[in-house]
């Protein structure tokens, strides 16, 4: 592992002899120095591998494409363009990143119902016709900027208004209009999109969207559009069973609304789908506090031997570094503590995380058991490709560079990926391979 640490954005570890993540994980643990235990993240390329094999074999109809703002590291975006992704970019940013990653520009789906005139005149100069529209407004500045357009119309659904509050999209009462409107301007319409977010539970929200889907085609196909893509978003969570349930509920009503034979290409935006178990985050106790459980207002102090106690525990990265999607909402898993072979057998207790800011808001993870930990002990947060800790420094130091991210993939993975014709000359270019374990 000589020289890993001068440039660990550039370099991929290659497993050897057994070697697993969490070997990996303990020797970055080891190599810090003792007053400079700083965040780190390690990455799992294979993962990427075998998400998209899970996501083949259990949902072949309907094509990935990869919404680049969950996890723009350059990596992932080399190994899932190579396995021939499709990417849904939010901005002209992330166009260009795509475009670099040698994505077709006809694989490339310009979304968000607001894009500033200059980026859409961007998509316009590169060839990126697929644009998500969702209102009269849009609507004028595409016809306007980008004459090749095409465009798909944002639906939107109970269950994403139930979770954001917000109606993003376009009512199904509102969309003759727009394709009207669209078919006034001579504005292509080619298809519909919609969104159920991961978290909703009640999956007959899929019906209703699916139903409202046709309706928008069945509207489209009467005033002369050929309406032939259909995106059914982005509700995939990572794990095999959601995705199971989700095939399950939408399956039978593609048959019904969609069926394979009326040639209609369905594909939908699996982001923490294929990222999220690739990225584990680690991070270091600075302090700790302990109260009791029912202390209600008593000073630390105050405890008595009867009283259960709480542990605080103060992380050197919190929500405004990277946990920031906790202020979006979402909750953060407990953490695994770092192996310690004394901890085998320790009693649990109830404990909370929090960041450096000393913020009411820097709550990382609300309660968790976890045993008696000190000041440099450290937790691992899996599953943390999805939370945004590639794009944000660390709001209690402004200059503080982003977590450094150290690649790992295991030789049975490496060879799986160059099988699937994965353009590992093409990942190697931007990066190093050294063996790890040999």
């Amino acid at each position: 592992m000589k020289g890993l640490a001068d440039q660990p954005n550039h370099i991929v570890e290659l497993l050897e002899g057994g070697t697993t993540l969490e070997d990996v994980i303990d020797g970055h643990v080891q190599e810090q120095a003792l007053d400079d235990k700083s965040v780190f993240v390690v990455a799992d390329l294979g993962a990427l591998m075998r998400q998209h094999v899970q996501w083949q074999n259990t949902v072949s109809r309907i094509s990935a494409y990869y919404p680049v703002s969950t996890n723009s590291s350059p990596a992932v975006l080399q190994v899932l363009a190579s396995l021939g992704l499709g990417f849904v970019c939010a901005n002209k940013g992330e166009v260009s990143l795509a475009l670099d990653y040698g994505v077709p520009p006809e694989n490339i789906i310009f979304s968000g119902v607001c894009k500033p005139l200059s980026h859409i005149k961007y998509a316009a100069r590169n060839g990126v016709d697929l644009l998500v529209c969702d209102s009269e407004t849009e609507l004028c500045k595409i016809a306007r900027s980008h004459p090749n357009a095409k465009l798909l119309v944002q639906v939107t659904t109970w269950a994403q208004v139930a979770e954001t509050s917000m109606a993003f999209g376009c009512s199904l009462k509102s969309c003759r209009h727009l394709l009207e409107m669209a078919k006034s301007l001579g504005v292509q319409v080619v298809g519909a999109t919609f969104h159920i977010p991961a978290s909703c539970k009640d999956l007959q929200a899929y019906g209703h969207a699916l139903s409202d889907a046709r309706c928008v085609f069945d509207m489209g196909e009467e005033l002369g559009f050929n309406m032939s893509i259909l995106d059914i978003g982005g509700g995939f969570s990572g794990s095999e069973y959601q995705l199971k349930q989700v095939h399950m509920a939408v399956r039978p009503l593609l048959d019904v609304y969609f069926p394979s034979q009326s040639e209609v290409q369905v594909i939908a935006e699996p982001g923490s789908y294929y990222v999220s178990s690739a990225f584990t985050l680690a991070v270091n106790i600075i302090g700790k506090k302990v109260v009791a459980q029912d202390w209600g207002g008593r000073a630390p102090e105050a405890l008595t031997l009867d009283d259960e106690p709480e542990f605080l525990y103060y992380l050197n990265d919190g929500v405004y570094g990277s946990f920031s999607c906790k202020l979006l909402g979402n909750s953060i898993p407990p953490p695994a503590v770092h192996k310690r072979a004394s901890m085998v057998e320790q009693p649990v207790f109830s404990s909370s995380l929090w960041g450096p800011t000393l913020d009411s808001l820097d709550r990382v993870v609300e309660r968790c058991l976890l045993p008696e930990l000190g000041p440099g002990d450290w937790l691992v947060f899996n599953n943390m490709g999805a939370s945004g800790l590639e794009n944000l420094s660390s709001f209690s130091d402004p200059s503080a560079c982003r977590p450094p991210v150290y690649y790992t993939v295991s030789t049975t993975d490496w060879y799986e990926m160059q099988e699937a014709g994965v353009a590992l000359d093409s990942i190697m270019k931007n990066f190093s391979l050294v063996q790890y374990g040999a």
